[in-house]
């Protein structure tokens, strides 16, 4: 059976049908080396369209919320207001078509700055390029998510993967924490997902002379 691992506080999630806790675009050639299936892909970037528009009916222009989803699972980041607004946030989530669950990492405070949020886009291409440019890992198996220096990790990966890519990312500067909300399964699991190459040619018989 699947394990759904996510290495966040207890504390911060609030839902009852959070998973168990262990501590972007949808393009042609992404879909292709994407672990999920190519209708779960399209699936989790409409479930981040409509989540987000239901947060904005809850709250208003009361906070900055990122809504990122993989796998039916929602990942909550940014700053809201309050408590009661955090809540609000995820109830409105949870109710969204197809959510599975919901990892509620929102921070009550001020609004992150425009310099903060610069920061944190070259932040996650920094992030992107180190796993790109590990030979040891597949860099389109994990969503990078970064806020404030905090850096999430998503995606369908084997323990060992999760393990090397959260080692990876902790080396960046600038990386304040790696936080994995990872969906782990195992190897003989990867080997199926994993593409198969196309069989060699068979070679042709040489002419008898």
């Amino acid at each position: 059976m699947n394990r759904l691992a996510l290495a966040v506080a207890a504390s911060s999630l609030l839902s009852a049908c959070a998973p168990l806790v262990l501590g972007g675009a949808v393009g042609g050639a992404f879909m292709a080396t994407d672990r999920r299936t190519s209708g779960t892909q399209v699936e989790d970037k409409g479930i981040e369209i409509k989540a987000a528009s239901r947060i904005r009916s809850a709250l208003g222009e009361r906070g900055h919320v990122s809504v990122n989803s993989y796998n039916r699972v929602v990942l909550l980041t940014g700053e809201v207001a309050s408590d009661s607004d955090k809540q609000a946030a995820e109830l409105a989530t949870s109710q969204t078509e197809n959510v599975k669950s919901v990892v509620n990492e929102l921070a009550v405070m001020g609004n992150s700055s425009l310099t903060s949020r610069s920061n944190d886009v070259l932040l996650q291409t920094k992030v992107k390029a180190t796993l790109v440019d590990a030979r040891d890992v597949m860099s389109n198996a994990f969503k990078v998510v970064v806020e404030r220096g905090d850096v999430f990790l998503m995606g369908m990966v084997t323990e060992r993967e999760a393990n090397r890519v959260a080692e990876l990312v902790s080396t960046v500067s600038g990386v304040q924490k790696v936080v994995k909300v990872l969906h782990i399964i195992s190897e003989d699991e990867l080997a199926q997902k994993t593409p198969k190459g196309p069989a060699p040619a068979a070679s042709e018989p040489s002419e008898q002379r």
